[in-house]
């Protein structure tokens, strides 16, 4: 059974159709790219997956729990959100740190909250809190950042602030680890450091879902490739086979234009 399956989702801004009919699987541990020029819908998949848009048609199951339908409104409770957003980590291409935090403080802090609705939180603050702080300088420790965990996001590079923002998707254990356009608002030199990570948690068999437009790296690291353009899915498959030899001819255009030789 699939982690993940999203059917039919479809998503409107008032007379304008974003998303239309976007269906895919998604297997424990795989990486799949979303590839396509800007305004092609990826960013707005991204969002309704981490349910920051709500879709208006379709459905969405994580393994094999609907949770979410289109036509069942007990699905759609506001109450619900917050837990099902906790499928899914969310990298953003603009960091999106606390700035007046550090880098652990970063990472640790949802988690933090959550902690204190447990029953138990008051009579084992201590114990939870220390549980906590020792995750995130491990997971901090992991994106190579051991001497920068006190380090606010104004003192961090660009790199290592993403790598901060990794960091922190990881600490609550998502089902699915996704990144939208991780490596965009990165100077060129900072670009690799990111991309090492991300190709680190492949090779661990993380379950991602990657807004790129790194195509080499897509191809190299992902095994399922999602085309998009104009709201739709153009063409998917094996990663290396749509990359090297697509079949339709929307995706060899994007390709000419993007692709690395």
């Amino acid at each position: 059974m699939p982690i993940l399956e999203v059917h039919n989702i479809e998503k409107h801004f008032g007379d304008t159709r974003v998303l239309e009919d976007i269906s895919f699987d998604l297997e424990q541990g795989q990486a799949l790219a979303i590839i396509g020029s800007s305004g092609s819908g990826k960013t707005t998949l991204l969002r309704c997956l981490n349910f920051l848009e709500t879709p208006n048609q379709g459905r969405i199951a994580v393994n094999g729990e609907v949770i979410f339908d289109a036509e069942d409104p007990a699905t759609q409770k506001e109450s619900e959100v917050r837990k099902k957003r906790l499928h899914f980590g969310l990298v953003f291409q603009s960091f999106n740190l606390f700035p007046q935090y550090t880098a652990l403080k970063n990472v640790t802090l949802a988690k933090e909250l959550l902690a204190q609705e447990q029953p138990d939180f008051k009579s084992r603050k201590k114990e939870i809190l220390a549980e906590i702080e020792a995750e995130g300088r491990e997971l901090l420790a992991k994106m190579g950042l051991t001497d920068r965990v006190n380090h606010y996001p104004s003192q961090l590079s660009g790199g290592q602030q993403q790598r901060v923002a990794i960091a922190r998707a990881l600490a609550l254990h998502p089902d699915i680890l996704c990144f939208d356009e991780p490596t965009s608002a990165l100077d060129p030199e900072l670009t690799g450091e990111v991309l090492k990570v991300i190709r680190g948690l492949a090779e661990q068999k993380t379950t991602m879902i990657i807004v790129t437009h790194e195509m080499a790296f897509a191809r190299d690291v992902a095994d399922q490739v999602i085309f998009m353009d104009g709201g739709v899915i153009v063409e998917q498959g094996d990663a290396r086979q749509v990359i090297e030899n697509p079949q339709q001819e929307r995706t060899r255009q994007f390709l000419s234009r993007y692709s690395e030789n």
